[in-house]
């Protein structure tokens, strides 16, 4: 087995073979980027990066209406997600960094900076959690609490991105 996937996932100790047949799981692993081993938050903030890239080439609404319905749908992909691994906001679930991802790269122009930047400031706030990110992440349960950390990271971020840029 690689140094990069691990023998089993969650308490429910599912085989990767497992987590990439199961549409749910497949999406809430980022498109089997929170398979990592190691740092799969950032494993699955860097598998938004291709999305970010394929919406930006269709109209703003486009980007906006995906970026809300990756959240909406969130919710229910880690709640679900969550349960069958029997972990409350399991590692490997990393569909809350990609739609966090969306959120920040929101109302920027592109530009090699503001994707580099806009990674580097998510993928801070999301390990760090300074306030109010931090008691959302102790305080909201479920699904709701593993996308809400995760959507203030990326409107704290974008905010930051937007005052810069």
């Amino acid at each position: 087995m690689s140094i990069f996937l691990r023998d089993h996932y969650g308490n429910s100790r599912l085989s990767a073979a497992q987590i990439v047949r199961d549409p749910l799981l497949f999406l809430a692993f980022g498109f089997g980027s929170g398979l990592s081993g190691k740092m799969p938050g950032t494993f699955g903030t860097l598998a938004a990066v291709p999305l970010y890239l394929l919406l930006l080439q269709g109209p703003g609404w486009l980007y906006l209406f995906a970026t809300l319905a990756g959240i909406v749908g969130g919710v229910y992909i880690c709640d679900k997600a969550a349960q069958k691994l029997q972990v409350h906001d399991y590692g490997g679930i990393v569909w809350d960094e990609i739609a966090g991802f969306l959120i920040t790269m929101c109302w920027l122009p592109f530009s090699w900076q503001t994707l580099l930047a806009g990674f580097a400031l998510f993928r801070l706030f999301d390990i760090v959690k300074p306030w109010p990110i931090g008691w959302l992440d102790r305080h909201v349960q479920g699904g709701m609490g593993i996308m809400l950390d995760d959507v203030a990271a990326g409107l704290l971020a974008a905010l930051v991105l937007n005052t810069l840029f």
